[in-house]
């Protein structure tokens, strides 16, 4: 089995390209910092992974993700060997993404207004209204509305 589960902050804007041909497939590359559990003196405070997503996703990442902005993915861990051109082999993983979401409102992020995804969006597509009210990402209902709601 071949499956990873990140959660970090995006180090740079994605950069983003489309495939020639008849079908223009989106490819999106960005790289994450995901903090480190455990902390020892001398070492590292994160890891950084080279990441890539394909199409729909792309497309996602390309409109809604900047530098900074706290993610959490899954997807699968791919060999990333090439030969420089000093004929050396240079040895690195990419982690190839199938799923991508926010782990954060756009408030916690500090963001700007600029986006225009709702608190905790989606990468599905989610577009429900953003909550009102109390600011903490949730969405206050209002009292006697149990009679209306199809499940209880």
């Amino acid at each position: 089995m071949n499956k990873v589960i990140l959660m970090g902050r995006l180090t740079r804007d994605p950069e983003v390209r489309y495939s020639q041909g008849a079908s223009q497939t989106a490819v999106a590359r960005f790289s994450v910092a995901v903090d480190r559990r455990f902390k020892r003196e001398g070492e590292p405070d994160a890891d950084f992974f080279n990441c890539t997503c394909f199409g729909k996703q792309a497309e996602f990442v390309e409109r809604y993700l900047h530098k900074g902005v706290k993610v959490v993915l899954s997807g699968r861990v791919q060999n990333d060997n090439y030969t420089n051109k000093d004929g050396q082999m240079v040895y690195s993983v990419r982690i190839m993404v199938d799923e991508i979401e926010f782990a954060e409102s756009k408030n916690a992020s500090g963001g700007n207004g600029e986006g225009g995804y709702n608190n905790g969006g989606y990468a599905g597509g989610n577009n429900a209204p953003a909550a009102s009210g109390a600011g903490d990402g949730f969405m206050n209902i209002p009292d006697g509305i149990d009679e209306e709601l199809p499940f209880n």
